[in-house]
């Protein structure tokens, strides 16, 4: 006899249908499991004999033959113990196969049968939503299922604690209650920018970008405030659509970072140190997961000391900053992980920090800038729209009184323009002006006369390359949708201009 049980195999953010074909039949007894599994699904076998002794099942003195269909995909991760164990009870007519049809099954097994978390619930619940299944999850992820399908009023969940209890669910003589979606964190506060005292035209800076989502880079010396500004964009960025939430969730499901079902609606932030590998940064590992730059898709990206990063590190940064997106190419499959970020960085001017004060800077000035500054490659600088300069702050300033104007109230301008934004782009690829390309770019950032002379004479004067000529398009219409205007003006593309990296003296 041969059971059939559906389940999946994560790609990145894809779900493929696996299917789990059990064979119990006359022969050598043994217990074979094929289909490229990794050590993990292989070591299943032990697994699932220990769980169903303690159940007080045991094997049958027959030859048992697991296949993880199709046989040429690999097979990674402890997800498949439930439905394999579920295959072989079929098997064995513990229970009837037909009950476990219409279902996909996913979930790791302990020793003694309770039924534990394992990463990608969120990507399984979808899959089996799109294919008009239920789903079979350990009950710690029940809630988190239910988001995709809808809880007690849409596609089946059994949330099952352990194997027994999902049996005596399947036979009728128990029944396991529909799980509710887990509740929305609230949005958490950090930072206020009243905090932040002087560094008026880093604020200014920190407020465009955050209204059309633009890369930001702050150079100045240690102690400035640099860290500081960048703990306050998350207060002054708007919160995620549902959609959003749902795609921000989804990486955190297949990395297993996701607890107890909570979908948050704030946009994430990640600052990994910077003795970060190229894997940690994008992606990668023996067992792919997303990287940083996947982990903070929707979100900010914030890379502190930037020249200190590995400079090969920082230059696989490069290509999903452009594209959005994240592939991790192996022999045996090509995962694409979603990368559209927010990248915020900070560095000082040399390798003492205090270049331009005589009383401080080394010996070595101005030559040591030139050797730290070149650890940064010029095409990701030539990727960062905006480029500040963030000057120390005086004794004087500190003792000033805070500033009336906090992140509550940036925030309210940089949710109108957000909002604008959402308004010109809707049914279009594009969320916010950072991704404004091509026929969109040509569209709705086509500066007026003046503008447009102004942005020529600076294109030749500071030798923009294409990329450069059509970022500061981008934050001039950003400039133009904070001060309500329905064109780019001269006076837009003047101060986006002055964000704008200035090339090197000869």
């Amino acid at each position: 006899m041969v059971s059939l049980v559906a389940t999946v195999a994560y790609l990145g953010l894809e779900a493929r249908a696996v299917e789990v074909q059990c064979q119990v039949a006359p022969g050598m007894p043994g217990f074979h499991l094929v289909g490229l599994p990794d050590k993990a699904v292989g070591e299943s076998r032990q697994r699932v004999n220990a769980a169903l002794t303690s159940m007080g099942l045991a094997l049958p003195p027959k030859r048992i033959t697991i296949n993880l269909s199709p046989a040429d995909l690999p097979k990674e991760g402890s997800h498949y113990d439930l439905p394999i164990a579920l295959s072989l009870l079929a098997a064995m007519g513990v229970v009837d196969a037909e009950h476990l049809a219409d279902f996909v099954a996913v979930g790791e097994l302990a020793l003694d049968g309770r039924v534990i978390p394992s990463p990608g619930v969120l990507l399984a619940a979808l899959h089996a939503s799109e294919t008009e299944k239920g789903l079979i999850c350990p009950a710690a992820q029940g809630s988190e299922a239910s988001w995709v399908s809808g809880g007690s009023n849409g596609v089946p969940v059994l949330a099952a604690p352990d194997l027994v209890s999902l049996l005596n669910h399947l036979k009728g003589t128990q029944v396991l209650r529909p799980p509710e979606p887990g509740r929305a964190d609230p949005v958490p506060s950090g930072p206020d920018l009243r905090q932040v005292k002087g560094q008026e035209t880093a604020k200014r800076a920190l407020e465009i970008a955050a209204a059309g989502s633009h890369n930001l880079l702050m150079a100045g010396p240690p102690g400035a405030g640099k860290s500081l500004l960048a703990s306050c964009l998350p207060g002054i960025l708007p919160e995620l659509t549902a959609a959003e939430a749902l795609e921000v969730s989804m990486v955190a499901s297949v990395a297993g970072t996701l607890e107890e079902g909570r979908i948050s609606r704030a946009r994430p932030y990640r600052a990994p140190h910077h003795s970060a590998s190229i894997a940690a940064l994008t992606g990668g590992g023996l067992k792919v997961r997303p990287g940083e730059i996947s982990m903070a898709h929707l979100g900010v990206l914030f890379l502190d000391e930037l020249p200190e990063f590995q400079r090969a590190a920082l230059d696989s940064l490069r290509q999903p900053l452009e594209t959005g997106e994240v592939t991790v190419a192996r022999a045996n499959a090509h995962v694409t992980f979603p990368a559209r970020v927010q990248l915020v960085a900070a560095m000082n001017p040399c390798r003492c920090g205090h270049l331009g004060d005589p009383a401080l800077a080394c010996s070595r000035a101005p030559r040591c800038a030139a050797d730290y500054q070149s650890k940064v490659s010029g095409p990701l600088l030539d990727r960062i729209d905006l480029h500040v300069d963030v000057d120390p702050v005086r004794a004087v300033d500190l003792a000033l009184p805070p500033p009336m104007e906090g992140s509550a109230e940036v925030a309210r301008r940089v949710g109108r323009a957000r909002a604008i934004q959402s308004q010109r782009l809707e049914g279009t690829p594009a969320r916010t002006n950072a991704e404004l390309g091509g026929v969109l770019l040509e569209q709705h950032a086509t500066p007026d006369e003046d503008g447009r002379r102004l942005l020529m004479q600076a294109a030749e004067a500071m030798h923009l390359s294409a990329r450069g000529y059509t970022r500061v398009l981008r934050v001039a219409r950003t400039i133009a949708d904070l001060a309500g205007a329905k064109q780019i003006g001269r006076i837009h593309l003047a101060e986006a201009l002055s964000y704008r990296r200035q090339p090197p003296r000869a």
